[in-house]
This record gives structure tokens, sequence and C-alpha cells, in this order.
């Protein structure tokens, strides 16, 4: 009887570890926030919630996804009065054709080589590495950022200038010169002096003094020409998102090379001058950004404005404009319209960030979360910054649903980093370990 079980159960043995075999794993695709700044205090805390669990196995699943792709290095044509009776060659295009701004949409002369793109998967590559370390405590990670950021701005054959000055360039009989939309370009800069600033901070080996030293006087050089540039102050006045990421960039860039004083100043102005129209009384906060065809979301680049002010001491979350809203004004808003043609995770992050900010006593945006993104959302990777957020008892810790966003230390641990979007994995593995017990009970009776 006894051989008759074991082989029995080496029969259900085998079946349940084929059933992981052939059954991928789902992975979570990576997504790219418009713009964040994660506190770099809260990350080399560790003091981590429960709740954040998945969102931190996403994030080294992210962080390792990113560095397999890096590292990276570095207006439209209006031939209406040019009078040429056959098709132009590109080169006549280029030369000939005065360019016009067509706000919200990309001149395809920008996109003949990616930079944009590239330095998009950048910055999130950056982030995610460096949190991945914090998390993982793997020099891997810090060693990955530390190539991504010598290839992009320190290596001779392959460093950017600190400037912008041709970026989204006009060609045409006028020049060939850089237009104030490019500074848009570089938008996402707060996401990377996030990762470098949680390097420098938890003191990361492979982030050597020599490389923050010369990334930081990269970084003040082109922080000079964004503050005296005319094509700069041109994107500073813009009173859509072009302005707001304006400020993301300076002050995030004014927080890395040690100028405190000089981020808070430039966080100020934001708040006395484009903030203070950019949200009306009814909390509306898009249609100042319709009206100029701006394509982009306006809601995460002053939330990232309020999260650096936070982190040096500049409390920004509270701040009326002129129409006595806030920052929470603008989101209750926003849940309170149609998708239109945007989907509705484009508003994930800025739900969990204003609930994280303000607090969600009556449950609400842990609601509209959970009826919106349903069960999944625990693990996206601004869940583990944007805390303390409930995760509506579906993180299981402990071998039992979490009861809310209460602080216990614990990370993602072990030695393999895979993602945790692997549940119905291994949902498949204890319903067929069942079976197989199941089985041997039947046998061995």
């Amino acid at each position: 009887m006894r051989s008759c079980a074991s082989a029995v159960l080496s029969a259900a043995f085998s079946l349940s570890l084929g059933v992981l075999l052939v059954q991928p794993l789902p992975v979570r695709a990576v997504t790219s926030y418009a713009n964040d700044f994660v506190d770099p205090t809260y990350v080399l805390a560790k003091d981590f919630s429960n709740v954040t669990a998945e969102a931190q196995a996403t994030i080294v699943s992210w962080a390792q996804s990113l560095a397999r792709e890096g590292p990276w290095s570095d207006s439209w044509p209006n031939c209406s009065s040019v009078g040429n009776t056959t098709a132009l060659t590109d080169e006549e295009v280029w030369t000939t054709c005065p360019y016009e701004t067509r706000d919200g949409q990309f001149n395809p002369d920008g996109r003949l080589v990616n930079d944009v793109g590239a330095f998009s998967d950048l910055a999130d590559a950056v982030l995610y590495n460096a949190l991945a370390w914090a998390i993982k405590g793997s020099g891997t990670y810090s060693g990955n950022v530390a190539t991504f950021v010598k290839a992009w701005f320190l290596d001779a054959d392959t460093a950017m200038n600190p400037n912008l000055a041709y970026a989204q360039m006009a060609r045409g009989p006028d020049g060939q010169v850089g237009q104030h939309t490019g500074v848009l370009d570089l938008k996402c800069m707060a996401k990377l002096v996030s990762g470098v600033l949680i390097l420098r901070e938890g003191q990361a080996a492979e982030w050597t003094s020599d490389i923050d030293t010369q990334f930081s006087a990269w970084a003040a050089n082109y922080t000079t020409w964004l503050t005296t540039a005319s094509i700069a102050l041109e994107e500073e006045a813009a009173e859509n998102n072009h302005g707001t990421f304006y400020y993301n960039q300076l002050a995030a860039l004014q927080v890395l090379v040690g100028d405190t004083a000089g981020a808070k100043a430039t966080l100020e102005k934001y708040f006395t001058t484009q903030y203070m129209w950019q949200i009306d009384a009814s909390g509306d906060q898009e249609s100042l950004h319709k009206s100029q065809q701006a394509q982009t979301n306006p809601r995460p680049p002053t939330q990232t404005n309020a999260k650096i002010g936070a982190y040096i001491g500049y409390d920004a979350w509270n701040l009326t404009t002129s129409n006595g809203t806030t920052i929470k004004s603008a989101l209750d808003y926003a849940l309170t319209q149609g998708a239109g043609t945007e989907t509705a995770s484009e508003l994930y992050p800025d739900v969990v960030a204003v609930g994280a900010a303000y607090g969600d006593a009556g449950g609400k945006y842990a609601a509209w979360m959970l009826a919106n993104a349903k069960k999944a959302y625990p693990e996206d990777a601004q869940f583990f910054w944007n805390q303390p957020f409930s995760d509506s008892g579906l993180v299981k810790t402990g071998g039992s649903s979490s009861t809310g966003s209460s602080g216990s230390g614990n990370s993602v641990s072990g030695g393999a980093d895979a993602s945790s979007d692997n549940g119905a994995a291994r949902g498949a593995w204890s319903a067929v370990a069942a079976m197989g017990a199941a089985v041997l009970v039947a046998a061995v009776l």
C-alpha cells in the first residue's frame, strides 16, 4: 500500500510541477509615469508597510526589465507658401518650409532619433534600479544606475551637452534652432534625480564620489542654461503643463546640486504664479490645457512639485489657488468626469498620491481604486511610495489579508527577484497539490 501511495504522490507532484512549467508566469508591463518624485528619506528608512510587498516586487521586476534595455545615449513643416509644383525631398522641406508650432503634437523630425523616448526609459531605469537597490540591497542595481548615468551624461563619447538648445528644432529658412517646447523633452528629470538621491544618501558603493561630483557639475551647468537661455525662459512662462514640468525639472536639479534655498524659491514662484490660475472654482484643471491643445494630464507635474516641496520643507499640498481650490480639488473634480478619450488608469497614481497626502478616512479613494483598477492596484509600483494608502485587504501577508497601511518594516526578501504577479501560478500549484493530496488519501484508504 505504501508503494502505491508513493507512486500516486510522485505522480501528483510531477503533475503539479508540470503545471508550473507549462503555465507562463504573468509579467506586469512597465508603466512610465509622466513624472514623479520619490522621497529618498522614506525609501532609505525602510519602514515599509506590509501592503507594499507586491509593489516592491513589481519595482524589482521593472528594474531588471529596464536594465536589459540600457544604457541609453543621447514643429512641423508648413510648405503651403513655398510654391513647389512637385513633391519636396526631406532636405528641401527642412530648408525651405517655415515650421509652425502645433502644441500637443510631435514634430516627426524630432522622432527620427528617439532621444525623448530614450530619456524617458533612462529616467525609469535609474529610478527603479535605485529603488531595487534599496529594497534588495544588491549592488547590481546601483551599478546599473552608475552605468546609465555615465553613458548619458558623463562619458566623453556619448555625453549629452548640458542644454536643450536644439531640442524640437524648427528647421526651415529662418534657421536651424530649438524651440522652447523642447525643454519638455527632459520632463522626467525629477524621477531620475530621485534615483540618484537614493543612492547618494544611502551611500551605495557603486555610486562613487567621482560620479556624483561629475553629475552634479553637469546638473549645475544645465541649471544655469535653464535659468538664462531665452527658449528656457519661454517655457518657464508657459501657462499649461509645459510651465509646470519646467518647475519640476529646475527644482529637482537644484535639490540635486545642494541648492535647497534655490529649490524652495523655484517652487514658491510656481505656486504663486501659474498654479494660482490652473485650477478653477469647480476643481477643473484641464480646461486651460485643452484650450491650448495639450494632450498631457496636468495633475502629475503639479503633484510632483508638491512632493519635491515636502522633501525640502516647503508644504504645498494645502496651498490654495486664487479660486480657493487645491491639488485635492483638482483630483476630486476629475473623479466626477468621464474618461473621454483617456483611460481611467491615468488617474491611478494621482488618486493614490492624493489619498496618501491628504488622508482617506472615509475610504473614498481606496473604493474608487478598487472599482476601477480592480484587485491589481496594490501591485503598481507607485503604490510603494504613495503611502499610507489602503490596499483594500488585497495583499496577503503572513497567510492572511492585510488590514490597512500600518508599517511593519517588511520588504521583499528571499533569493529570486521574481514579480509577485504570480498569484495565478501559485493558485494553480495549490489546487494541483490539493488534488494530489486527495488522490493520495484515497489511495491509502
